[in-house]
């Protein structure tokens, strides 16, 4: 009886041995089986757009809020007291130098010229007087200097006069747009009160911002700085003409003034405007689309392309120093060279060693062409 159950056991044994290395040649036969089909299926490949990296040289920027002045500006008031007889002030229209602007009431110091005009008269007719009768020695050398003296206090009334005159008839003292003002016929006016405010126009005009006393310190007198007044106003170049001779103890900023050089869709005076100011020395970089730069958590990376041992083109992961952006491109200052051809538009789906196919794309554009067609 043990006999028959040890013949039995070894049968099972035998029996689940043959099973086992059936299912092991049957899974052995399935996986060589897909490593052949797999090794008949092509290379994942992936389709990309490409650009070169370009050469620049590059220069950081900070920006900083400026405030346009005109080059000349002034508050309007009068000297004299006096009532209003005319008044040819309209806000916002654009005066000559020399135009009219509010004719105070001089009908007194007309009465007063006309009155001098006549002693002046008087005094020459005496003055001849005394002269003639001097060379007959029928008068004294002092009777004639009096008469002249007379003459002289005469004529110099009537320049009082219409020097009065003068400056109760305000004028614009150079071509201005004229700012809004409340001045009325018939109005009296105290000495010193405001009329109305002259801008000038047709001229340059002065930004003047601030930046930081480290930022000053690396600025000279004719570079150029970036204005624009708002996110999408086109960007005006302009020159610095000065620098404060101090900063200020409480901000340590010092105050810089550029000029604009008659410049279109210049802000009106007082404007505030965004400055975009170069920071320390121009630096050698490359320049690539925005697109081919891939930001990571541990730094930024570019896919660069190179061809494998069989001619084909792959993807090569590379670390990169990456700097602002300029428009539609991206500044990077270290880890390329210029020339290499990198993956752009579709670099999001790429990683290393890959094998990529280059996609056909349009003609590329220049960088004044992209800025010209910007929206």
């Amino acid at each position: 009886m043990n006999r028959q159950n040890w013949i039995g056991s070894i049968v099972l044994v035998c029996i689940v041995l043959l099973l086992g290395i059936g299912l092991a040649a049957w899974k052995y036969e399935a996986i060589q089986g897909e490593q052949a089909a797999s090794a008949n299926q092509p290379e994942p490949m992936e389709s990309v757009t490409t650009a070169v990296a370009r050469a620049i040289d590059h220069r950081q920027t900070t920006t900083s809020i400026g405030t346009v002045l005109a080059l000349r500006s002034i508050t309007l008031k009068n000297e004299l007291a006096g009532t209003v007889r005319e008044v040819r002030l309209t806000p916002g229209q654009i005066v000559e130098a020399g135009t009219l602007l509010v004719a105070l009431d001089v009908s007194v110091e007309e009465a007063d010229l006309r009155a001098q005009e006549a002693q002046v008269a008087l005094a020459k007719t005496v003055l001849n007087r005394r002269q003639n009768l001097s060379r007959e020695l029928a008068t004294t050398q002092e009777e004639v200097d009096r008469a002249r003296a007379d003459l002289n206090v005469a004529q110099a009334q009537i320049a009082r006069t219409k020097a009065i005159i003068a400056k109760k008839t305000i004028r614009a003292p150079f071509r201005a747009r004229v700012g809004i003002a409340d001045v009325h016929p018939g109005q009296y006016l105290d000495e010193g009160t405001l009329l109305t405010t002259l801008q000038g126009v047709g001229e340059a005009v002065h930004v003047d911002f601030t930046v930081a006393q480290q930022v000053a310190s690396g600025l000279r007198a004719g570079e150029t700085v970036e204005v624009s007044a708002t996110g999408n106003s086109p960007i005006i170049t302009a020159r610095i003409v000065a620098l404060d001779a101090r900063v200020d103890p409480t901000t340590r900023n010092a105050m810089v003034r550029a000029r604009i050089e008659s410049a279109r869709n210049v802000p009106a005076p007082g404007a505030s405007v965004r400055v975009r100011v170069p920071v320390g020395t121009t630096r050698s970089a490359v320049a690539i689309p925005v697109s081919a730069l891939r930001k990571g958590p541990g730094s930024d990376q570019v896919f660069v392309l190179a061809a494998d041992h069989d001619g084909r083109m792959r993807v090569h992961t590379r670390q990169v120093e990456s700097g602002p952006m300029l428009g539609d491109e991206v500044v990077v200052y270290s880890g390329l060279t210029p020339g290499e051809q990198i993956a752009a538009q579709g670099s999001f789906k790429l990683r290393d060693g890959l094998l990529v196919a280059i996609a056909e794309t349009p003609a590329a554009l220049s960088t004044n062409d992209r800025a010209a067609v910007k929206p």
